[in-house]
């Protein structure tokens, strides 16, 4: 009997409208850990995209949403 059912990985796609937002690269001081994603130019939220674990997670990053550079902020 199945308790749960499976309905496999959802995948949620984030917008991205370069006149609202910025694409920016997050990282901590303390654990090194980075993570892309859209910070807001009017309120400054931050949406988190992705986490990053090598330059090619940033390069695929890049890519998928058609970004030329990011700024990291710390």
């Amino acid at each position: 009997m199945k308790l749960f059912k499976h309905h496999g990985a959802r995948r949620f796609e984030t917008a991205f409208d370069p006149d609202k937002q910025e694409a920016v690269i997050r990282g901590s001081i303390c654990t090194s850990e980075k993570v892309a994603g859209f910070k807001n130019k009017d309120d400054g939220t931050f949406t988190e995209v992705m986490l990053i674990h090598s330059y090619k997670d940033i390069e695929r990053f890049k890519e998928k949403y058609g970004v030329d550079a990011l700024k990291t902020e710390y």
